[in-house]
């Protein structure tokens, strides 16, 4: 019988460690408790979805509001709802009346070990800027549910790439 093979840090940054195992090379999370995710809903039945430039694709990307916990010193021991919440805030600009856990799951179960929460924000209303932080240009865009799969196709036709959370996000908007 073999032995495993030793596992291997091959490189580690400030959020992210790639490690190398019996084959397998994969990403970790390192200096968080996890992601959240947001699916907002306005009192209007408008979902609020934010588009920035990812690096890693090299293209503009459609997602929901998302963001780490506990990955900065003074949110180090924050909830999951304590999270969603600041990230709808810092992302948008929104806050949301009621803020409901829906499910978690990983994000890319063959490449990382990030798992996220994914949570329904209803009634959310503007009452900040938004645009994320120092580090992020974040564009922030309302979308009537009613017309979120055809705005959704007019983006993709434009190149921009559509985060698929988007869809689950819709799927549990119109299941809840």
């Amino acid at each position: 019988m073999h032995e495993p093979l030793q596992r291997r840090v091959l490189a580690e940054g400030r959020y992210a460690r790639l490690v190398a195992q019996n084959g397998w090379e994969w990403a970790e999370r390192v200096n968080t408790v996890g992601a959240v995710v947001i699916v907002a809903i306005t009192a209007d039945r408008q979902l609020v979805l934010v588009e920035q430039f990812r690096i890693p694709l090299g293209r503009r990307v459609i997602e929901l509001p998302a963001g780490l916990v506990g990955d900065t010193f003074d949110a180090q021991h924050e909830s999951l709802d304590e999270a969603a919440r600041r990230e709808l805030l810092e992302e948008t600009g929104y806050e949301a009346a009621a803020m409901k856990f829906l499910v978690a799951g990983p994000s890319s179960p063959g490449l990382v070990n990030e798992v996220y929460s994914l949570f329904l924000a209803r009634d959310a209303r503007r009452v900040a800027a938004g645009g994320g932080d120092a580090s992020e240009e974040i564009h922030v865009h309302l979308v009537p549910l009613s017309e979120a799969e055809a705005w959704l196709e007019r983006k993709r036709s434009q190149g921009i790439v559509v985060d698929p959370r988007v869809y689950a996000g819709l799927y549990f908007t119109a299941v809840r």
